[in-house]
């Protein structure tokens, strides 16, 4: 990017009239970006809280939420931060990446048993959906509050909200994650099953498995009668 820059510069110096094109399109850009971010502040608007509703409404889904994350948090307290995601769903969740099914198996028995013992702050973590999905809301309801209070549509309202998204975001988010996408209430909750799911994939109708990175934890909640 450095030599390109240094290129387009010496280009500039020894020829000048060939940076007006640069300079015009460089300008058409800057002009349009507080369209697009309107677009998109909108879309976020109406797609984020029903993201975060949808969850809050479904206990299995934030018993496996919070349970999820505690994995996730006992993995890199042990070995630094990883190149893991998860997902939640009503039965279980998933961890993808690559890592040691034992280690995972290990990793949900402790972190549901730490859970269960009262430590809350493991239902926490900074990488969690939730919280990008609670920063881009920060950031449009920022945005669109500016837009609306001054009708101008200026690139300096996006810098204060995307401002806004990375001072806020981070706070609120955590608030979210613990209130409304997780819960605490793990009690009777068991691991019943650690596996592998194997993704095909196919080219000219050759068929060939990939190698797993997308590990189901399957959870049970027992009850009593």
């Amino acid at each position: 990017m450095m030599y390109i820059l240094l290129l387009i510069l010496l280009l500039g110096f020894l020829f000048p009239p060939l940076l007006l094109p640069f300079f015009s399109l460089i300008f058409l850009i800057i002009l349009f970006i507080p369209y697009k971010y309107t677009f998109d502040s909108i879309v976020t608007l109406l797609v984020a809280p029903k993201q975060i509703i949808k969850i809050a409404f479904n206990p299995d889904l934030r018993r496996n939420h919070a349970l999820e994350h505690a994995t996730i948090n006992v993995i890199e307290e042990l070995y630094g931060p990883q190149q893991l995601a998860g997902m939640a769903k009503e039965d279980g969740f998933y961890i993808m990446g690559r890592v040691n099914p034992v280690l995972v198996k290990e990793a949900a028995q402790e972190g549901l048993s730490r859970l269960q013992s009262g430590e809350k702050d493991l239902v926490i973590h900074n990488r969690c959906g939730t919280s990008l999905a609670v920063a881009k809301l920060v950031s449009s309801l920022t945005f669109l509050f500016l837009l609306f209070q001054t009708g101008n549509f200026t690139i300096l309202y996006v810098v204060i909200a995307i401002l806004a998204s990375n001072l806020l975001g981070p706070i609120i988010g955590k608030q979210v994650q613990f209130l409304f996408t997780t819960s605490v209430d793990v009690k009777g909750m068991v691991i019943s099953n650690v596996y592998y799911e194997k993704e095909a994939g196919g080219v000219l109708g050759w068929v060939a498995v990939r190698q797993p990175q997308k590990l189901f934890i399957k959870t049970d909640k027992l009850r009593t009668y």
